[in-house]
């Protein structure tokens, strides 16, 4: 009974918190430390020094990709307060089309969630796993494995895999981050 009333607990407490009032403490803790934006000797082997060409918008590549198709897509980290998947090299990214929160409402201290574009959200995000050569995920977290942070805009290289509901996950073996 007490693991269900905690599981209630957390999912509750994920569904209120968003664009609510935050103090400036909170949302400097959800940031990663500057010293964590360097990416890890394994993570550089995955980063390409050049911009790979022919990247589309992620709404493209959701609308006209197939399961295991070869595919090059940019978007912006980010899609939900936190848009890591922890313990692994993954990640959601969104169209480059949307707008983050930045500067649309003081109390929005996680502009990456596009909490003043939700209604656009599930049609124009993508979840990136970057996997080994044998297409298995890294276990590692993407922000310590390749420096990454939220509102970075990156290029991403992989195999496009498609579930019934049409989502779109992109088994990437490399990305480029823009400047």
């Amino acid at each position: 009974m007490k693991t269900t009333q905690l599981i209630l607990l957390l999912l509750v407490s994920v569904f209120v918190t968003g664009c609510g009032e935050t103090t400036t403490e909170d949302a400097q803790s959800s940031v990663p430390e500057s010293g964590q934006s360097q990416p890890s000797v394994e993570g550089k082997g995955y980063l390409l020094s050049t911009e790979p060409a022919g990247a589309a918008d992620v709404i493209a590549v959701r609308q006209t990709s197939k399961d295991g198709d070869d595919v090059v897509l940019a978007g912006r980290i980010g899609g939900s307060e936190n848009p890591w998947i922890e313990g692994n090299a993954a990640f959601t990214i969104v169209d480059l089309s949307l707008k983050a929160c930045i500067g649309e409402d003081e109390n929005c201290p996680t502009p990456w969630d596009y909490c003043c574009s939700t209604d656009k959200l599930p049609t124009s995000t993508a979840l990136i796993t970057v996997v080994d050569g044998e297409g298995k995920m890294l276990k590692q977290d993407a922000r310590k494995l390749m420096g990454l942070k939220e509102l970075q805009t990156v290029v991403v290289q992989g195999k496009a895999s498609r579930d019934e509901a049409g989502n779109l996950t992109v088994m990437a073996s490399s990305l480029y981050v823009r400047e």
